[in-house]
């Protein structure tokens, strides 16, 4: 009787992606720091697997359970996308953020930490991806879990309320560089979207830290 074919997701190693064999697998993950890898039935189970966050699977959820951004997408979602998301620990506190392309699950810029606010990052990180799709010349949906970020981004002006001081100047001039961006930049045909958590899970750019 042959042997099961499994397939490997290497979310963190030399080389992140889906393999076929545990030899191959291993070449990527022994010696690796913080490696993360699992390993799956199918390949489109694995195919999933990668393209949504490693805590999904691994780490805190049980191993076999199934996140809900990858079973509740619907069968025809278009995974050339970018999801963005932004993490903060405190309210101003040390804030970060990360867009990651849903088709391979590899994270695409990340910046931070900075002091600053969780909204701001995610309105950051949503100009952010505009101006890399920008500079590469390409086009694909963007989606954010934020409303308020979605909206300071349809209005070009990000409505924070933290106090400007020698503390969070930085975080003020990246602000301003981005609102300049939105208002001398055509990105008309980028769609903006509004990821639905409730629905699909936790956008795939989450740092897992709730």
């Amino acid at each position: 009787m042959s042997k099961k074919q499994k397939y490997y997701v290497v979310w963190k190693g030399v080389s992140p992606g889906v393999y076929t064999s545990w030899t191959d697998c291993q070449l990527q993950i022994k010696g690796y720091d913080g490696a993360l890898f699992k390993s799956f039935d199918t390949k489109e189970e694995a195919e999933h697997a990668f393209a949504s966050p490693a805590h999904y699977y691994i780490g805190n959820h049980k191993s076999d359970a199934t996140p809900q951004a990858s079973k509740a997408l619907p069968e025809n979602f278009d995974m050339n996308c970018v999801a963005v998301d932004a993490a903060c620990s405190g309210n101003p506190g040390p804030m970060e953020y990360r867009g990651v392309y849903l088709l391979t699950g590899q994270e695409i810029f990340h910046f931070g930490p900075v002091h600053g606010t969780n909204n701001i990052g995610e309105f950051l990180a949503i100009v952010h991806a505009l101006a890399l799709m920008k500079q590469k010349g390409i086009c694909m949906t963007i989606y954010s879990d934020s409303r308020n970020a979605l909206s300071w981004v349809k209005q070009k002006k990000c409505k924070t309320k933290l106090e400007r001081t020698p503390k969070t100047e930085e975080l003020f001039q990246m602000i301003e560089r981005a609102e300049n961006w939105l208002k001398t930049n055509n990105y008309s045909n980028v769609p903006i979207l509004k990821w639905e958590t409730e629905v699909w899970g936790e956008v795939p750019a989450d740092f897992g830290r709730k």
